[in-house]
């Protein structure tokens, strides 16, 4: 590869879709790599054909880890844990493993060390339509739930918990995520939640269970909105319904902390979609405060960094699970993963997503059935922007070349 070099990068953004960033890097011989980012979008664009591009144009594309290591010392502290910097390098990062595969004529699963598993045990996160980065910029407090259409899920994780569960078990899915505890949130802070809330927020894991035996996998969502006392509290209620997971149940800016809670409770702790790189994620293992290991690709550092984390968690024993409700692309990318990484536990999905706009970005979707994310001979990691995306009005391209 020594005489291809990197010639354009472009980044692609569309205000249908306002908190996401898209980037291709293309070569001198005609070879293109995409990755996709989310968040702050216009800080994530400015670094990426700033000083990322400055570093990047005319530079062998095959030379990742030497460019990861570069671009990482790039930003306004080095490595810039879970900064704009960290989610344009992500982005980057998933174009240049995107480009090597095509180039070399392979799915991506083939360049990091081919397929443990030809299919992954998908769960449903139960977002409705307009949630995470496709949230509209209602009013605080207002969803947009389209109760008419079959997949506003966060809407019936509330109000018709066991009629959700069965329409995830007809399709396939035998586990699902929720966060219902998220609605008190804002009475205190996450500083308090009373015993009529916890009553309240408990609910939906009691009915689902007694309406469907263990059929249905159920995870508990927290979203690091609560303080310890408060997390424990909402963990001893949960406990008696044998929740799969408890995820991200306090800040991630304290692992004594996250440690203090997991031993608290029975159910395994998930962490964290909310931290970047391999230092992070050490100090978290080292402090034995965490039972399931999450990242998102996009976020994290990109495939490079979610290679090494999976490998440093296997070292720990134990399991990854990918984390995604940013955009077709990450879904793509970790599906990827997790076919290829031995101590993989079950990857994201979002049905709400995959039915309806991520199928408006990409020309084609990752296969997902009967509750698995299977194998393909797709090239790369598996999908591509469509030409409706690429060629839609409302679609900007801002581009660096040589």
């Amino acid at each position: 590869m020594s005489n291809s070099v990197i010639e354009t990068i472009n980044v692609y953004r569309n205000p249908d879709y306002a908190q996401i960033v898209w980037v291709s890097i293309k070569t001198n011989d005609g070879f293109e790599g995409i990755g996709e980012t989310s968040y702050v979008p216009e800080t994530v664009e400015s670094f990426i054909l700033g000083p990322a591009s400055d570093y990047l144009l005319g530079k062998d594309p095959s030379r990742i880890d030497l460019h990861w290591e570069k671009i990482s010392k790039l930003g306004s502290s080095k490595r810039g844990n879970y900064s704009a910097e960290m989610r344009g390098l992500s982005a980057i990062d998933m174009a240049l493993w995107d480009l090597s595969a095509r180039k070399l004529n392979v799915p991506l699963y083939e360049l990091l060390g081919g397929l443990y598993r030809d299919k992954i045990k998908v769960y449903n996160t139960c977002a409705g339509y307009s949630y995470g980065v496709n949230r509209k910029p209602y009013e605080a407090g207002d969803i947009d739930f389209r109760q008419d259409k079959p997949y506003e899920d966060q809407h019936a994780f509330i109000n018709d918990p066991a009629g959700l569960a069965e329409s995830l078990l007809e399709e396939g899915f035998s586990a699902m995520k929720i966060w219902p505890y998220d609605q008190f949130v804002s009475n205190t802070d996450g500083n308090m939640i009373d015993l009529a809330q916890l009553e309240e927020g408990t609910e939906p894991f009691r009915i689902i269970r007694e309406k469907h035996k263990n059929k249905m996998e159920v995870m508990v969502e927290l979203h690091s909105y609560w303080n310890l006392p408060s997390a424990i509290r909402i963990a001893k209620s949960v406990e008696p319904y044998k929740p799969f997971w408890i995820e991200d149940p306090v800040p991630m800016d304290n692992f004594d902390t996250l440690y203090q809670f997991k031993n608290s409770t029975t159910i395994p702790t998930t962490a964290s979609e909310t931290l970047s790189t391999r230092w992070s994620f050490r100090e978290m293992f080292e402090k034995r405060a965490v039972s399931i290991c999450m990242f998102d690709i996009s976020w994290v550092g990109g495939i490079s960094e979610a290679k090494k984390i999976s490998s440093m968690a296997e070292a720990y024993n134990l399991p990854i699970a990918t984390h995604d409700c940013v955009g077709p692309l990450t879904l793509a990318f970790s599906i990827q993963l997790s076919l290829n990484v031995r101590n993989t536990l079950i990857q994201e999905t979002v049905r709400a997503f995959n039915n309806t706009w991520y199928k408006e970005i990409v020309s084609n979707m990752p296969v997902i059935n009967d509750g698995f994310a299977h194998s393909t001979t797709e090239l790369g990691c598996g999908v591509k922007l469509s030409k409706n995306f690429l060629e839609n009005k409302k679609t900007s391209i801002k581009t660096r070349s040589l």
